[in-house]
């Protein structure tokens, strides 16, 4: 009798969740505790690595602040809708790291990393809301656990976490790094573009339940296409492409606007 991957056993014994604000259904088919356990060893060891901005730093600061404002709102909006659940321990951190790449990303656990290479970009702290709003998004929507469990499945023949990581440790932190946005892989690109925009349309909601206009985000993304953006052809591209993703943004504005309370 052959035995049912646990990955695959894990599945059929948790129950579908809806993401908050897009309403799609998602099987989380890691266990989130040891997902965030596993993120705050790697984003510890990524501080370590790599030259931190002191806290206060004019730009550090920024960045905290957004950060603690957006996930403050998010956090009040899910308390309100029965959904604490999905940030239960999450004990949210942001940091800004000395760094050129155009880049920001979040972990399990409200983990967040700034890169000083994005802000030339975000000029300012309405185009830092757009960038945390997304992140945030990524972690309340528990996308990494959703690109975490393909990437077990489909370079780890379907072991459970914590198989992966005691006869592949290396390849389990490779693939978390990857599937929090720190990395990226030809096989998830799909997988990864329908996440990068449903984080978008999470975003725009979050910075806006912050008291951010979110119309800010289509003029975060010009910037962004115009400092050369997604040069890649899309299909290509873990991201949209900017030309998609404005226009996405600009059809979602409407129904973000309803959260946005700010002049």
């Amino acid at each position: 009798m052959k035995k049912i991957p646990l990955i695959l056993l894990t599945s059929l014994l948790v129950a579908c969740a809806s993401v908050p604000i897009t309403g799609r259904k998602q099987l989380n088919m890691l266990p989130e505790s040891q997902l965030m356990s596993m993120s705050l060893t790697q984003y510890q060891s990524f501080l370590s690595e790599n030259k931190t901005v002191a806290s206060g730093a004019a730009d550090a600061t920024m960045v905290k602040n957004v950060g603690n404002k957006i996930a403050a709102a998010v956090t009040e909006y899910l308390k309100k809708n029965g959904q604490s659940k999905r940030i239960k321990d999450y004990k949210w951190e942001f940091n800004l790291v000395d760094d050129p790449t155009v880049n920001a990303w979040c972990m399990s656990g409200g983990k967040v990393v700034f890169y000083t290479g994005i802000l030339p970009i975000t000029k300012d702290e309405k185009g830092i809301a757009v960038v945390m709003g997304h992140e945030i998004a990524h972690a309340i929507a528990r996308h990494g656990n959703e690109r975490m469990s393909q990437g077990l499945a489909v370079q780890a023949g379907g072991v459970g976490l914590g198989v992966a990581l005691n006869e592949k440790p290396e390849l389990a932190k490779n693939l978390l790094m990857q599937s929090f946005g720190i990395g990226s892989q030809l096989g998830m690109l799909k997988f990864s573009r329908m996440h990068e925009s449903e984080a978008d349309k999470m975003g725009l909601v979050f910075m806006a339940m912050a008291g951010y206009n979110p119309n800010e985000a289509v003029e975060f993304w010009k910037r962004m296409a115009a400092n050369g953006g997604a040069s890649q052809p899309e299909f290509l591209s873990t991201h949209p492409h900017d030309d998609t993703r404005i226009s996405d943004l600009k059809a979602y504005m409407p129904e973000a606007m309803k959260y946005y309370k700010g002049k």
